[in-house]
């Protein structure tokens, strides 16, 4: 009797997860924890940090949560891979870019069109670390997936590396593209401010334009059009983002705008924030290959930050002193938190300067961008 209870708890202890877990394990459970507090403390990118670093919990305290149909006995996945499998399909990057159409206001990219040059500009960091990364051993595809986090576009990132085969390394490639997206508001102010003067810093520009309904509504079928003609395979990304932009400029589909702005897109980012945080295993995430994508997906996010706002110093050269060179680093993508930093960075050197609106044109700008450039590599591999 006591001998089958003492087997019992014996068995029953063995099987809690302190008597399976490696060294490993316990390292990456301390970095979801650290990312749970700099998203519940900090409130850093909250709606995409927290499920992230949840689901790197989850994965690192049970692994097979992640489990392929082939890897259990009863021929049954875990929970977490059928979610990432709508990554790989490249389903759920989509959906997001739907949500953020629906959300997003064209009208500062259409009042000054200039702003696609510096959202095109803020694009240098990812062809810049594609080339680093070939430099750093990375297969050209690798590259190419490693280098798109410069665009500081999470979903994007997610694609791309999908496309290209890549699935590998997108634990890692997503991550490190939200953790930036995340981390917006510390690292570009000390670019900015070392590529700035004060007096460029204060430059107030003219107030924008006032956009019709037709312009807005124009705008995304034209944009569908000319990109996805010249690159096809940025459909999926631009095809998305311009139809949820149309529900919203469009006016009769307000049901459908609600809908992907709110309960879909939220329900998309606790499957894409749980299902890449999962990626993030110890096993897959703890090696020298990770350690060479944070640092490129850093340098390639400076890049582009430091490019966006280099440019913006050109045109403000070019315009007499009418551009502040400060919404250029807004190029990265990271809507709409690259362009708050640009207003809080003008905003530190005169109050009464906003500069948000004016930033909104080259962040929304490189959205299209990123996505672009993805198209550019898969037209490049032939995908």
């Amino acid at each position: 009797m006591w001998s089958y209870i003492g087997d019992t708890m014996g068995n029953l202890l063995h099987q809690t997860a302190f008597f399976n877990l490696t060294w490993g394990n316990y390292l990456m459970i301390a970095i979801a924890c650290v990312f749970l507090y700099l998203a519940i403390a900090k409130e850093y990118e909250p709606l995409l940090l927290l499920p992230i670093a949840f689901g790197m919990l989850l994965v690192n305290i049970y692994p097979d949560i992640m489990a392929s149909p082939e890897e259990t006995s009863n021929g049954i996945g875990g929970l977490l891979h059928y979610f990432y499998l709508m990554d790989e399909w490249s389903i759920l990057p989509s959906l997001i870019f739907l949500g953020v159409g629906a959300m997003t206001d064209f009208s500062p990219l259409i009042a000054n069109p200039i702003s696609f040059l510096l959202g095109a500009a803020a694009q240098f960091g990812i062809f810049g670390a594609y080339l680093m990364a070939i430099l750093l051993g990375f297969n050209d595809k690798a590259a190419a997936a490693v280098s798109i986090i410069g665009g500081a576009d999470g979903p994007t990132s997610i694609f791309l590396a999908g496309k290209l085969g890549q699935t590998g390394l997108m634990g890692p490639i997503a991550v490190a593209a939200y953790s930036y997206m995340a981390l917006v508001p510390i690292i570009q102010p000390p670019v900015m401010k070392l590529l700035t003067t004060k007096k460029e810093r204060a430059i107030k520009m003219q107030t924008l334009r006032p956009v019709s309904k037709l312009e807005r509504i124009l705008f995304p079928i034209i944009v569908t059009i000319v990109v996805c003609m010249i690159l096809p395979t940025t459909a999926p990304l631009v095809g998305m983002l311009m139809l949820g932009n149309l529900f919203r400029e469009s006016g009769v589909v307000r049901q459908l705008t609600e809908t992907a702005s709110n309960a879909l897109m939220y329900i998309v980012v606790i499957l894409l924030g749980t299902s890449v945080g999962a990626t993030t295993s110890a096993e897959a995430f703890l090696n020298v290959s990770t350690i060479k994508i944070v640092i490129l997906g850093l340098v390639a996010f400076v890049f582009g930050t430091a490019a966006g706002v280099l440019f913006g110093k050109l045109l403000c050269i070019v315009t007499k002193g009418k551009i502040n060179p400060l919404i250029g680093s807004a190029g990265v993508s990271a809507v709409p938190m690259a362009a708050r930093v640009s207003q809080k960075v003008g905003a530190e050197e005169d109050p009464t300067n906003f500069l948000l609106m004016h930033a909104m044109g080259p962040n929304v700008a490189g959205v299209i961008g990123t996505a672009v450039a993805a198209g550019v590599f898969m037209a490049i591999f032939g995908i």
